[in-house]
């Protein structure tokens, strides 16, 4: 027989395997910003998977690192969701958008 395993569920929290087919424990909240509706899901390190690219900072986000998902709200599939480093991703409204030059461009 093998042993039990009391755990507590966490008042807020969908279960483990509960609320979306993930198969993990995560957080999912709406949030409105100036740029619209935005559905954003923090990702625990243990939940990160793979790499990903923050589109904040062109960066890599490293296997194993805590950082949040997010997409628009209206898109319904979460088809164009984009996987964000957490200070990238509330700076957002303050940068810029990355100009990507050619190798040998002016910079002026």
């Amino acid at each position: 027989m093998s042993p039990r395993k009391n755990r507590r569920a966490v008042s807020g929290r969908p279960g483990k395997g509960a609320g979306g087919g993930g198969g993990g424990s995560w957080a999912q909240e709406t949030e409105e910003g100036p740029d619209g509706e935005w559905i954003v899901r923090a990702v625990s390190g243990a939940g990160a998977a793979k790499a990903y690219r923050c589109p904040g900072c062109d960066q890599e986000i490293p296997q194993g690192a805590a950082h949040v998902v997010a997409w628009r709200a209206d898109d319904q599939g979460g088809e164009h969701r984009r996987h964000w480093h957490r200070p990238c991703w509330q700076a957002r409204s303050r940068r810029s958008p990355k100009v990507q030059r050619s190798r040998n461009a002016p910079r002026y």
